[in-house]
């Protein structure tokens, strides 16, 4: 089992994360082992890669989850598609000498070129079909990726303005601490400045001329 490591989780774990997990949700297979995977490749375990998608990464991600499950059920209708088709293997000698014994007017050669053909037409009308399913599967894997481009540019772009706001939430709080320092020290220097008037002895003169002081 991999080690657990300790530090944050990096915008490169996020991207590896998203990519494996959408792979196999694309192909058919469980999460689970898609978090095994990851876990494998960044040094993490499975339930902290499960936590982490759960809780932040496939938020980000909906519209590519849409697109894989879309994928991953047309591969499932092409496997059908794929399974349902004849194969010529399967006609047995039996199977042509028992038309023939149907059909004897028809020869054995006659009736295997007949169905030769018929399965021939059968195959060319199944590849047309997987052409344009695989056609329509390779344009929607395009868009995924486009998809998946953009949101890795979005990511870029969000985590410079996020490094910007941090450098400007830096730079107005050193203002703010020193605004602060310098707003104690004036109030300091008035109690000061009140301290020294009030020490100061004060006169007044009396009736004869004279000073007098005043307490």
């Amino acid at each position: 089992m991999s080690a657990v490591r300790q530090d944050a989780w990096t915008e490169e774990d996020d991207l590896i994360l998203a990519e494996v997990t959408l792979r196999h949700i694309r192909e058919g297979s469980t999460q689970l082992t898609a978090f095994e995977e990851v876990g494998e490749k960044i040094g993490r375990t499975s339930a902290a890669c499960g936590f982490r998608w759960n809780s932040f990464v496939r938020k980000k991600y909906e519209t590519a989850i849409q697109i894989a499950k879309s994928q991953r059920q047309k591969r499932n209708q092409l496997k059908k598609s794929a399974s349902s088709i004849p194969q010529l293997s399967s006609v047995s000698v039996l199977d042509i000498e028992g038309m023939a014994t149907r059909n004897e007017g028809i020869s054995e050669e006659t009736i295997s070129v007949d169905t030769v053909i018929r399965f021939l037409r059968q195959w060319k009308n199944a590849f047309q079909d997987l052409t344009r399913q695989a056609k329509t599967l390779e344009r929607e894997l395009q868009e995924a990726r486009d998809e998946l481009s953009r949101i890795r540019g979005e990511n870029e772009k969000l985590g410079k303005q996020v490094n910007e706001v941090e450098t400007d939430y830096r730079v107005v709080n050193d203002d703010y601490k020193a605004l602060l320092q310098i707003m104690d020290r004036a109030r300091k220097l008035a109690f000061l400045v009140e301290d020294e008037e009030d020490s100061k002895s004060r006169f007044k003169m009396d009736a004869n001329g004279n000073l007098e002081r005043i307490e």
